[in-house]
């Protein structure tokens, strides 16, 4: 049905009386970036979100509002619709199950089916939970308490109407077992797959009688009842095509993006739907992870759901759009916090992204009248070689990543280039080089190699942060439009640059200096009393230390301390929410670490010891009260306590399990 250069991704339609949040924003987000990567690698994209309107929570909270159920949806979809345009989400269309065109597509196939006799009336009688709109068995419930929202549930007998869904049980486990890509990643396929062959498969209520839901789409063919929910919010993805733009040019879609609580919901009803419907299945539904907020579940009795509306005031769009898909493993769940969010702002994007746009524009502006200069000769050849191969390798390693959607791979492998630019500058210092006239078409190739890479980097990061990329784009002089497909010979390592008159502005991301409750500062003490919009000029780094602690090396100190002395460090418990290895070094790895009521940042020369992975949930204990510093430009949050001299040889952990934060004693 779709040709081949199209591509059509969707995110789930949200529920309109949902309050927008971080899992709403994660999905979204997640969804634009491969949107507009797919445009700028000049595929026709087709993106859709959307809103889902009908069942039982809308209409009773219309009575309670004294409106009727369309006013009040009508009052509530603007909360979704502004915060995307808030967040720069690119999407084609916004449906609404509300909208006439849907509702039609909706009884469409329902009479189709109807008439294909896959649709049937029947009593039934069980356990219903009206604050979720299903049903569940007497084996899932104990006590009359439902098993999702914990809320009490009640016992209804009625006659309903019912999907055979049943009978495609094989042909749906035949079916993901023959296509790898199906369902993703490869441990929800292996979830669902473990649903579907170890019991049996019922068949789908699909309608609610009239006489205890009337918010809903009338069944073609019964007018005292009206679809249940499921039925109509997932048609959305045919029908919005239907009307919107065509069916044949996008269907199957390419990726539907859901959370994991609604995978078997995508993977098994909807494709069971699709079968019956004789429509393709899609090409891949991928379930991402749930985030909690420091370290606990988001709820609105514990206060601690995450406004998106309220990262943007604080942190930027872009920047928090760069974080959500940094901080965790696409698929895996995640945990939120201020103080992480502000250290990855200040690490890879002031002290890195923006900091290397500053520094290059400086210099080219004050040595060379603010025009990107011609390459000159080799000023370290070997570096110059690892950034140009680098950046030949990076369009198809990224690429691949897309392809398996591993987004943090991709932001590592943007990262990986521009460690590799502060290397090069750090080294080859062009501040020294513009002092002497005769090392001028040396400064020029510094220069040069410089500009070049910050355009890849805006071209690769444009997906993620749309603004900052066009605006890093804008500042390099250069006439691109990142929202249009952009090839090689303008972007690629080897397009011509020089004579581009750059269009030096604000620093892109002010550094962030900030106290998180609970915690020392994050900032760093050395540079906390300068300005934070000041544009940094191209200086040489500060030296880095080898040593194993994640601080910088302290003085000798003296043979012997007093007791109140040593009653002056805190140690404390913490448990390994991540670990990663920090580029360009065998020794230091970078670990997110929970103390219980916060989160830091610890960098630790255990890396020839320990491999990351075999750190994750280690209770391990560390230095908390240690003011932080930098190692190889990443900010550390602590020490990590370990035994050995010139190599480590041992992680000091507890032999019971205590909870993080504990103090040591």
């Amino acid at each position: 049905m779709s040709q081949s250069n199209t591509f059509y991704i969707t995110t789930p339609i949200y529920y309109v009386n949902d309050v927008p949040h971080i899992g709403h924003a994660y999905t979204t987000v997640a969804a634009d970036v491969l949107a507009r990567y797919r445009r700028l690698r000049g595929r026709d994209v087709f993106f859709l979100t959307g809103l889902d309107e009908h069942g039982q929570k809308v209409q009773q909270a219309a009575e309670k509002a004294g409106i009727d159920p369309q006013t009040h949806c009508d009052r509530l979809a603007p909360q979704f619709t502004n915060l995307w345009k808030r967040l720069n989400i690119s999407n084609d269309a916004f449906i609404r199950t509300t909208e006439k065109q849907h509702q039609n597509v909706v009884q469409r196939y329902l009479q189709q089916l109807y008439d294909k006799q896959l649709i049937y009336k029947a009593d039934y009688t069980g356990w219903y939970c009206t604050f979720d709109e299903r049903f569940w068995t007497e084996k899932d419930v104990i006590d009359g308490i439902c098993p999702d929202c914990k809320r009490p549930i009640e016992r209804l007998s009625e006659h309903n109407y019912f999907f055979k869904m049943g009978q495609y049980q094989d042909r749906l486990i035949d079916h993901i077992r023959n296509n790898e890509d199906v369902i993703r990643p490869a441990s929800r396929r292996n979830e669902v797959l473990g649903f579907l062959q170890t019991q049996k498969l019922g068949d789908l209520s699909i309608s609610r009688p009239k006489s205890r839901l009337s918010w809903g789409i009338e069944l073609p063919f019964d007018k005292d009842y009206v679809t249940y929910v499921w039925f109509d919010a997932l048609v959305n993805y045919v029908s919005a095509l239907e009307y919107k733009t065509g069916l044949d040019r996008f269907w199957p879609a390419d990726v539907h993006l859901v959370g994991k609580d609604i995978l078997t919901t995508h993977a098994v009803y909807w494709s069971t739907m699709l079968m019956a419907l004789e429509l393709p299945l899609p090409k891949t539904i991928f379930a991402h992870g749930w985030w909690t907020v420091d370290g606990e579940k988001m709820s609105k009795s514990r206060g601690n759901v995450v406004d998106p509306n309220a990262m943007v005031d604080q942190f930027g769009a872009d920047a928090f759009r760069y974080f959500l898909l940094r901080e965790v493993p696409f698929g895996q769940d995640g945990d939120f916090s201020q103080a992480g969010m502000v250290t990855t702002i200040n690490s890879a994007l002031a002290n890195g992204i923006g900091n290397l746009l500053s520094r290059t524009l400086t210099m080219i502006e004050r040595s060379c009248n603010g025009v990107i200069p011609e390459q000159g000769p080799a000023v370290m050849p070997e570096l110059e070689q690892r950034i140009a191969e680098l950046a030949g390798q990076l369009p198809g390693r990224i690429e691949a990543g897309y392809s398996t959607l591993l987004f943090r791979d991709i932001l590592l492998m943007i990262e990986e280039l521009n460690s590799a630019c502060d290397e090069y500058i750090d080294k080859s210092a062009p501040w020294k080089l513009a002092k002497q006239a005769e090392a001028r078409p040396q400064l020029h190739t510094v220069l040069n190699t410089s500009a070049r890479a910050l355009r890849l980097l805006a071209t690769l990061l444009y997906p993620f942060m749309p603004q900052t990329a066009q605006q890093m784009i804008h500042q390099l002089g250069l006439p691109l439009d990142l929202s249009q497909p952009i090839s090689d010979a303008n972007t690629g390592w080897d397009a011509p640059l020089a004579g581009s008159r750059i269009q030096k502005g604000a620093s892109l991301f002010p550094r962030i200096e900030s106290k998180p409750q609970g915690a020392k500062p994050v900032s760093d003490p050395t540079t906390a009393s300068q300005p934070t919009a000041a544009a940094p000029t191209m200086a040489p780094a500060v030296p880095q230390s080898s040593a194993h602690a994640a601080a910088a090396p302290l003085a000798t100190p003296p043979p012997q301390i007093t007791i109140d002395e040593f009653m002056k460090v805190q140690l404390k418990t913490a448990k390994v929410l991540a670990a990663e290895r920090v580029p360009k070094s065998e020794k230091l790895l970078k670990l997110q670490v929970s103390l219980g009521s916060e989160q830091r940042q610890i960098v630790a020369g255990i890396g020839k010891k320990y491999e990351p992975e075999a750190l994750v949930g280690k209770t391990i204990v560390i230095v908390a009260n240690l003011k932080p510093a930098k190692l190889m430009g990443i900010e550390s949050q602590g020490m990590v306590l370990a035994a050995g001299d010139s190599d480590v040889r041992g992680l000091m952990t507890l032999l019971e399990d205590v909870e993080p934060g504990t103090k040591v004693k």
